[in-house]
C-alpha cells in the first residue's frame, strides 16, 4: 500500500462533569443500575476463546461487601501453557501486521471508549473498585482514551526516527517486536493502567499475556470486550486472572517471556525481577523489565506558601480515591507558623468529608478495595493511636460492617521518622511533621532521605528562591515533581508518569520513552555501489 500513514495529532479527552441535569449523569446512573442487577460470569480469554476452569471467585462491591456482581474463573499452570501457545500463534500475524493497522485497532478503541463504551467502563470501575463518578471519569474514560491516542502517535514518531544516509548508500532502522511475549501485570486502582500496560506493547507488535489484579477483574473483563469490539485479533492479548503464583510463576518460567510490564507493590516486583534474572539461561534474550511500584509521596510547605492552596492539596492529594493511588500524598512537612494558621480549619474540612457508596454522587470518599487492605490500613491507624510521639487529629474510624470504610485520617507526629512518615500505607492516611521555619533546608534533607521511594512530591511556596532550593535538593526524591499543586493527577501527554529508587524503573507511562521499551531496533545498510576490489588506496606502490 503506497501510503505514508500519519496518526491524527492527539488531544486530551475532555472531562465530563456529571453535574445535576447533565445527560451523562443520567446515562451513568442507568448503566450502574443495569450492572448492579446482573451477576456476570467472567471466563479466561485465551486466543479469543472463553475458558472456564470452574475455580471461581466472587466479585463483591467494596462499599457493599455482601453484594455479588460477578464471578471470575481462576487460571493455573495449564491455562498459562495455553496462553503461551496462543500468544506465539498470534504473533505470526499480529507482529507482521502493518503498524498503521495495529494503531487503528487502538484508535478505534479510544473512540469507542469516548462514546458508546464510556459509561460501561465508568460504571464497572465505580462498582468494582469503589470510585466516585469523577475519579472513574478521569481514570476509566479520559486517561485511557488519552493512552490510546498518544501511544499510537508515539509509535509513529518512533518508526519515523531514521538514520543519516550518505551518498551511495541507504540506512534505515526496522523497529521489530520483541522475540516472544510480554507479561502485563496490572493493579486494582486504575482501570487506565489495566488498559495501558497490555496495549502499549501490543501497539508495537508484541503479543501479551495479561494478569489483572484479582480485585479488578470486573472492569478488566469489559476492557477485553472493548478491545475485541475494536477489532483486536484473537490471541494478541490473553487475559488470565488468578493467584499471583499460579499465573506469574509459570509465565516467568516460559522461555518465550521477553518483557514484563508491571504496576504494583515494590516487594512483588523485586521478587519477579530476581526470578527473571535467575532464568536468563533459558530465555531467547534479556527480557525488558518495566515497573512502576510504590510511593511515599510528600507535600512540602515553605513559610511563603498560599495556605488555602496547601489545605486543598492535602485534602485532595491524600484522600481522593481513599488514598489508593501510587501518587497519593501521605506525608507533609509544614512550618510551624503555617501549621498554626491552617490546622483547625484543615481538621474541620477533613472531618466534614462525606463518605459512602460510589453510587451516591454526593460522596467524596468511598470504600477501600477489600478486607486485606482495610486490615492493613487499620493497623497503621491503631499504631498511631497508641504511639506516644503521634496523635490522630481527624478520622481514625474503621468499619467493615457493610463496606470497607476507613475515615479520612490526619496524624500529627513529632518524629520525622515515624512509621507512617516512612512506610507506604495505600489508604486515606496523611501524616504531618511540623518543622521550625528556620530549618527549611535541614527538613528538605530529611524529606529526601526518609523514604526509599521516589515517585511524586510537591513544594508549596510563593518565594521563588525557596521553590528553586526545594527543586534542587529534592531532585532525586520524585520522578514527578509539582510546584504549588497536589502530587497526583498526571495527564497523558502532559506529565509522563514514573519514579525511581524503590518506585520503579521510571520508564514514564504515557510517553515515547515507554513505547521504545517494547521494540527491538534492527539497523539496515544498503550499499548502492559496493566495491569490487578488496585493496585500499594506501596499499598502492609509490
Amino acid at each position: 500500500m503506497n501510503t505514508i500513514f500519519q496518526i491524527p495529532k492527539p488531544v486530551n479527552e475532555p472531562l465530563l462533569d456529571y453535574a445535576p441535569g447533565r445527560p451523562e449523569r443520567a446515562e451513568l446512573k442507568a448503566k450502574i443500575s443495569e450492572l448492579r442487577d446482573q451477576v456476570i460470569d467472567i471466563p479466561l480469554l485465551i486466543g479469543g476463546r472463553e475458558i472456564r476452569t470452574g475455580r471461581t471467585v466472587d466479585i463483591v462491591i467494596p462499599h457493599e461487601n455482601k453484594k455479588v456482581i460477578g464471578r471470575y474463573h481462576k487460571a493455573g499452570p495449564r491455562e498459562v501453557a495455553l496462553a503461551v501457545q496462543a500468544a506465539a500463534a498470534a504473533r505470526e500475524t499480529w507482529s507482521r501486521m502493518p503498524w498503521h493497522a495495529r494503531a487503528a485497532v487502538f484508535l478505534k478503541a479510544g473512540e469507542l471508549l469516548a462514546t458508546t463504551w464510556r459509561q460501561t467502563l465508568n460504571a464497572a470501575t465505580m462498582l468494582g473498585q469503589s470510585k466516585n463518578p469523577y475519579q472513574a471519569e478521569i481514570d476509566a474514560a479520559c486517561e485511557l482514551v488519552d493512552f490510546y491516542r498518544f501511544n499510537t502517535y508515539y509509535a509513529e514518531r518512533i518508526y519515523d526516527q531514521q538514520p543519516f544516509s550518505p551518498s551511495g548508500s541507504w540506512n534505515y532502522v526496522n523497529y521489530r517486536p520483541l522475540e516472544g511475549f510480554v507479561f502485563a501485570v496490572t493493579p486494582f486502582n486504575f482501570t487506565s493502567i489495566a488498559g495501558n500496560l497490555p496495549t502499549a506493547p501490543a501497539i508495537m507488535g508484541n503479543t501479551v499475556i495479561w494478569k489483572p489484579a484479582s480485585t479488578a477483574v470486573y472492569s478488566g473483563y469489559f476492557l477485553m470486550k472493548l478491545w475485541q469490539a475494536a477489532g483486536l485479533p484473537d490471541g494478541a492479548i490473553n487475559m488470565l486472572p488468578g493467584a499471583g503464583g499460579e499465573v506469574g510463576d509459570p509465565v516467568i518460567d516460559s522461555r518465550d517471556l521477553m518483557g514484563l510490564h508491571y504496576t504494583g507493590s515494590t516487594a512483588v516486583f523485586n521478587g519477579m525481577w530476581a526470578t527473571i534474572t535467575g532464568n536468563f539461561s533459558k530465555y531467547r534474550g534479556y527480557p525488558r523489565v518495566v515497573g512502576e511500584t510504590g510511593g511515599k509521596d510528600f507535600i512540602f510547605a515553605h513559610e511563603s506558601c498560599d495556605p488555602e492552596a496547601l489545605k486543598c492539596a492535602i485534602v485532595r492529594g491524600a484522600y481522593e480515591y481513599q488514598g489508593q493511588k501510587c501518587s497519593a500524598a501521605s506525608r507533609a512537612y509544614i512550618p510551624r507558623s503555617v501549621w498554626n494558621a491552617i490546622k483547625d480549619d484543615l481538621v474541620t474540612q477533613i472531618k466534614g468529608i462525606k463518605m459512602g457508596p460510589a453510587e451516591d454522587f454526593t460522596n467524596f470518599v468511598n470504600a477501600v478495595i477489600d478486607k486485606n487492605s482495610f486490615d492493613n490500613i487499620k493497623s497503621y491507624i491503631d499504631f498511631a493511636k497508641a504511639a506516644p510521639d503521634a496523635k490522630v487529629l481527624a478520622g481514625g474510624v474503621c468499619d467493615d460492617t457493610e463496606g470497607y470504610y476507613v475515615q479520612p485520617t490526619l496524624i500529627e507526629t513529632i518524629s520525622p521518622h515515624f512509621k507512617t512518615m516512612q512506610e507506604e500505607i495505600f489508604g486515606p492516611v496523611m501524616t504531618v511533621y511540623v518543622y521550625d521555619g528556620g530549618k527549611f533546608e535541614e527538613t528538605l534533607r530529611l524529606c529526601d532521605a526518609t523514604s526509599p521511594y521516589a515517585l511524586t512530591g510537591a513544594i508549596f511556596a510563593q518565594d521563588r528562591a525557596a521553590v528553586m532550593k526545594a527543586e534542587t535538593m529534592l531532585e532525586n526524591a520524585a520522578g514527578n515533581f509539582y510546584i504549588n499543586d497536589k502530587p497526583t493527577g498526571a495527564v497523558v501527554g502532559q506529565q509522563p508518569f514514573g519514579g525511581t529508587r524503590a518506585s520503579g524503573t521510571n520508564d514514564k507511562a504515557g510517553s515515547l520513552i515507554n513505547m521504545m521499551r517494547w521494540t527491538s531496533p534492527r539497523a539496515v545498510k544498503e550499499n548502492f555501489t559496493p566495491p569490487h576490489d578488496y585493496r585500499y588506496p594506501f596499499m598502492r606502490e609509490e
